[in-house]
């Protein structure tokens, strides 16, 4: 039987009291909100902490609202809510159906988002009982000096495995972070290095809070941002800004994801797609993004589909040529018990099949189903 080690258990009444906690037992505590991945890793002796600082009771952690031209997530909102809501399956589906596809109902009822930006990269070598990890010599990870995956170097290349991050990097969202020394904010496309020890910016004693994702304005598939639109130094507003608030520049926002794994319930992903891309009026690309997860410890952003598909329409040839390029950059290493040369001939197969739904255009997720989704 899998026990838990002993600890203590807090639970504070506000956001602050949870900050101070962490700060009172640096290097002892450690933040839980669904323990959904906390619990088992403590199970299995891969965390140990001394203190647990509870933050599911956190009213200040939740919320779903438009504010500003931005569709703000409270990071403790349940992945089940984040599935469900009315707002995020308006302006961003792709989110609604990564939340809809983490785990199984139970799960996705405990977990919160940021519980799973925050997920611990995983590894074949790693998630293990302390008895079969110690069989082996342990890891790199935990415990050991070796990376039984590249057997070379003092890297660690445990998978990056959360769902919803893929979605929130190609839209360009943001993550806030509170700690002792205050709070800030910064792109989630920043917020994640190739470190499989400890793969974010986020420092141990910091609480993500909230997620906010730029919108577009009605007709282009999201809500108007007040105010003049800002300038670039031509006067004019800039492409990006453009892109992301509007202003009139007519460009739709759709945006898709697809997750492969071995059952279509429980499993955490072999592979995950997310590709979002600004049409214009007469269907050609103004921009298109994608990223890919589950192959090394950070996230993969997808690079040169610009040069193939800025300023075409999204045809067959199109989505060839993009999921041969994501092909070519994506490697797969044996961080997986399935064979790497399948996961990287399912990047074609999945690139392919998130582009198809792209071009069917932003239609909403599929309705929510119980059970598997």
């Amino acid at each position: 039987m899998l026990r838990l080690p002993p600890f203590q258990y807090h639970r504070p009444r506000e956001l602050q009291e949870a900050v101070d906690l962490l700060a009172r037992f640096t290097g002892e505590a450690m933040p839980v909100a669904g323990g959904t991945d906390l619990v088992p890793n403590m199970k299995h002796g891969l965390f140990t902490p001394a203190h647990l600082v509870a933050l599911g009771q956190l009213g200040e952690l939740r919320g779903v609202e438009v504010r500003d031209g931005e569709l703000v997530l409270g990071a403790g909102e349940s992945l089940s809510r984040i599935a469900s809501h009315p707002l995020v399956r308006e302006h961003l589906p792709a989110l609604a159906e990564a939340a809809a596809h983490v785990a199984g109902p139970q799960l996705r009822n405990r977990g919160t988002l940021g519980g799973n930006l925050c997920l611990d990269t995983r590894c074949t070598y790693y998630n293990q009982t302390e008895f079969w990890r110690g069989a082996l010599g342990y890891c790199l990870k935990k415990d050991g000096t070796v990376c039984h995956v590249t057997r070379v170097g003092s890297r660690c290349v445990a998978a990056h495995s959360a769902d919803t991050p893929p979605v929130l990097m190609t839209v360009d969202a943001q993550v806030e972070l509170q700690g002792a020394e205050g709070r800030r904010r910064l792109p989630i496309r920043e917020f994640f290095v190739a470190d499989g020890i400890w793969n974010s910016r986020r420092e141990p004693g910091e609480i993500v809070t909230r997620i906010r994702i730029p919108l577009l304005p009605p007709g282009d598939g999201g809500a108007a941002a007040q105010g003049e639109p800002p300038r670039d130094a031509a006067g004019g507003a800039s492409r990006r800004e453009a892109m992301q608030g509007g202003w009139g520049s007519g460009l739709e926002r759709r945006t898709a994801y697809r997750k492969l794994r071995q059952r279509q319930a429980v499993d955490f992903p072999l592979l995950t797609v997310a590709v979002a891309a600004w049409f214009r009026p007469d269907g050609r690309m103004e921009e298109i993004r994608g990223v890919v997860t589950g192959l090394g410890s950070r996230p993969r952003e997808l690079t040169g589909w610009g040069d193939i598909g800025e300023g075409e329409p999204l045809s067959r040839e199109v989505v060839e040529a993009l999921a041969d390029r994501a092909h070519r950059q994506c490697t797969p290493l044996e961080n997986h018990i399935v064979d790497p040369e399948w996961r990287k001939a399912m990047v074609t197969v999945q690139v392919r099949r998130a582009l198809e739904t792209l071009g069917g255009g932003a239609a909403a997720p599929p309705p929510l189903r119980r059970g598997v989704p």
